[in-house]
């Protein structure tokens, strides 16, 4: 019997699997930005600092540098693998659709990160110990190497919201889905905001300098990178906006929430209004001041940013072709990838899940709510939570409804169709359906499941005789 590719599902109670995932990455954003952001800076400085003999500047790289080591590349280094872990568990297939589409540019950017993490250490330990030239040429390499695994990741990335030519459905290549509209606009954006959270993480390293002169011009120094790159990048927004598909924009104008605009609007000033206030009073600012601009950086500016970029390519999870349920939902010839909804259309989730028990696969009044749980894990539970906590909990989504024909008829009617916004096509059987809708109904109320088991038991054995 022909089954669906799916795997066994990974359910995070209280939180959703989502929000571990969005957790790790937006602390890795900022940790790998801020350290590709930084090498591009040492390098401009190792050049100042040997063309215009100012040492102070390689004082500031060695110091820097070496905070950046913790910061940056220790927990770099720790969420890096915690992305792989967490979205391979949570999107397995969405995982591999990019590694057979990506794998020799992966490793390219693994080569390329090698050399970074060599470089640091490079820069930073052999200040004064090597000759001007050599080590200015290692700030180059470190930089343009660091800049490099940041230009490969954006193509992937933007894969995942759009393959970058239509052509790549049909004839695959990997040049084809990795260069779109989309790749250059994210870099350019992506480059000023790595600037922007260089010069607030440099903040906590240069208000820490004992020499009140060389403070003041390391801050200032800072404040104009950061006045210029978050002008820069709020501009570079704009043009990322005008290359994302009409889906995309579909979303964001009835999907996002209304305060979503005005609070990046707040998050931006109150960022130009920090470096503003550093360019006038650097004498001011202590390490304690830059480490709260960082964390508010993370919490309110990194935060909405990446939730709401993965919602913007919903339903789905990569290449406008794996759900985010990790449903197959369209032929991609060029992979000899085929969709799996006409084969759910025909049987159902029930009778082609591989990973489902067997007492499951039939739906009685007694197990009811105990499958419509394993539809919900499977078909929900990467997007919503399955309890009143955590991420989009479903429950929410039915406004306290504990119908089940009512519930039965909105699963059957949107849903299976494929006619809501944002949502994937869930072709769910009538007994699916139902076995949902009595789940779904009593993550309100418990006694839906059993009211429900009363009143059909005798319906079935009737149908029995």
């Amino acid at each position: 019997m022909e089954m669906l590719g799916l795997y066994p599902t990974w359910l995070e109670p209280m939180l959703g699997s989502g929000w571990v995932v969005a957790v790790i990455s937006t602390i890795h954003v900022l940790a790998s930005h801020t350290s590709v952001g930084a090498a591009m800076v040492f390098a401009y400085l190792a050049v100042v600092a040997y063309r215009q003999d100012k040492p102070e500047l390689l004082d500031y790289i060695k110091k820097y540098g070496m905070f950046l080591l913790v910061f940056s590349y220790v927990i770099g280094s720790i969420t890096g693998p915690g992305i792989w872990f967490s979205t391979t568990v949570a999107s397995p297939r969405g995982i591999s659709a990019l590694i057979h589409s990506f794998v020799w540019k992966w490793a390219t950017e693994w080569v390329f990160f090698v050399i970074e993490v060599v470089g640091v250490y490079l820069v930073v330990y052999l200040v004064g110990k090597v000759d001007q030239k050599t080590h200015m040429r290692i700030a180059v390499i470190f930089g343009l190497a660091s800049y490099t695994t940041m230009l490969i990741i954006i193509g992937i990335l933007s894969f995942m919201m759009w393959p970058g030519k239509e052509v790549w459905f049909t004839e695959g290549g990997y040049l084809n889905g990795f260069y779109g509209a989309n790749t250059f606009a994210q870099l350019a954006m992506r480059t000023a905001f790595m600037f922007t959270m260089t010069a607030v993480v440099g903040g906590i390293v240069a208000s820490g300098i004992k020499e009140l002169a060389f403070k003041k011009a390391m801050l200032r120094r800072l404040a104009v990178l950061g006045i210029v790159s978050t002008l820069a990048g709020s501009l570079l927004f704009q043009w990322y906006l005008h290359t994302l598909p009409e889906q995309a924009h579909i979303v964001l104008e009835n999907r996002l929430p209304d305060y979503f605009q005005p609070a990046l609007m707040m998050v931006l000033s109150g960022i130009l209004a920090y470096f503003l206030f550093t360019l006038v009073m650097p004498r001011l600012i202590v390490p304690a001041i830059a480490s709260v601009m960082t964390v508010a950086i993370l919490v309110f500016g990194l935060w909405p940013e990446e939730v709401a970029r993965e919602s913007i390519r919903k339903p789905f999870v990569a290449g406008q072709y794996v759900y985010s349920n990790q449903v197959i939902a369209r032929d991609v010839p060029g992979l000899g990838i085929k969709s799996e909804i006409p084969l759910l259309e025909e049987k159902g989730f029930l009778k082609s899940h591989v990973f489902l028990p067997e007492n499951l696969r039939t739906v009685t009044p007694d197990n009811a709510r105990a499958v419509g749980h394993a539809l919900a894990m499977t078909a929900c539970s990467n997007c919503h939570s399955l309890t009143d906590t955590g991420m989009r909990p479903l429950a929410k989504y039915f406004g306290g409804n504990t119908d089940v024909g009512e519930i039965k008829d909105y699963l059957l009617g949107a849903l299976a169709t494929g006619n809501t916004l944002y949502m994937p096509k869930i072709p769910l059987t009538d007994e699916e359906a139902e076995a949902l809708a009595v789940y779904i109904g009593a993550l309100k109320d418990d006694t839906v499941a059993e009211n429900y088991a009363a009143t059909r038991k005798p319906l079935a054995q009737a149908g029995e005789k």
